[in-house]
């Protein structure tokens, strides 16, 4: 039976109070938060509050995001870090999620692997520190220093990280960097979101083409969720979608139903 979540981005509109209360109105398993909204982070009030809150409610915090630009690793970025770890482990978070540089630049054979492995070599200990996981996300863009999956799990194995960090699926940025290997044994979740334009071009495809999964979907959501379950892979289903048009539903949560009930089918 396929596990729901609910990240933030994809109900942009409410509030964190109001993204829980919908998440479990839908009976996800957990959430996930975002530090790159319009309002603040938990709605302001303190992480232990903002944890406790899920917690009642029966909900996992599943991660908090986002650290930009990992890879591209400096003192500064590690100060970045460690400030996202403390928020992550007062909420009681069991993540924060690792968002690679997508500026067209580091992209070098080489040079992408070689910064990579700094990121998470110097990440690893102060993960470890907090008791947290590391979410991974290879970005499918072209212009992504982290695009394949692949990629990172040399990494990550390369440092020992393994268990310690884990990979974001993202189903549109998979398709983007053009499919590949799954690691059903790194991946700690999933995140979903369709594209029903039927013009743009796979090149072409970006954030705001991304709604939510409906049968005209041309990224094969079901089967790649199925290809995931079938390898032995159990974790939650996160609804990322970044599109406007989705931001301004006046009731997300009947789309939401529609697309967990196509999703649901995948391991019926």
């Amino acid at each position: 039976m396929t596990q729901f979540a609910l990240n933030h981005m994809t109900v942009a509109q409410l509030s964190f109070h109001g993204l829980v209360a919908l998440a479990s109105r839908l009976g996800c398993v957990g959430i996930e938060a975002r530090n790159d909204l319009p309002q603040p982070l938990f709605d302001g009030v303190s992480p232990d509050r903002a944890g406790a809150l899920v917690r009642q409610t029966g909900l996992r915090l599943l991660a908090v995001a986002e650290v930009k630009r990992f890879n591209d690793w400096s003192g500064d970025k590690a100060a970045e870090a460690v400030t996202l770890m403390k928020i992550a482990r007062a909420a009681g978070a069991e993540a924060v999620s690792l968002i690679p540089r997508n500026d067209n630049q580091g992209l070098g054979n080489g040079e992408r692997q070689a910064a990579l492995r700094v990121a998470l070599k110097a990440l690893k200990p102060m993960l470890e520190d907090y008791n947290l996981i590391g979410m991974v996300e290879p970005l499918g863009f072209e212009i992504c220093a982290l695009r394949h999956k692949a990629e990172a799990v040399e990494a990550i194995e390369a440092v020992g990280g393994t268990g310690r960090f884990k990979l974001v699926h993202d189903t549109f940025h998979h398709t983007l960097a053009g499919g590949g290997p799954l690691f059903p044994d790194h991946t700690g979740i999933v995140h979903v979101s369709g594209v029903t334009d039927q013009t743009v071009s796979l090149s072409e495809m970006r954030d705001p083409h991304r709604v939510l999964v409906t049968p005209t979907d041309r990224l094969g959501n079901t089967d790649q969720i199925a290809a995931l379950q079938a390898a032995g892979w159990e974790g939650p289903v996160s609804f990322e979608a970044f599109s406007p048009d989705v931001h301004a539903l006046a009731e997300p949560e009947a789309a939401l139903r529609a697309s967990m009930e196509l999703l649901a089918g995948v391991s019926a």
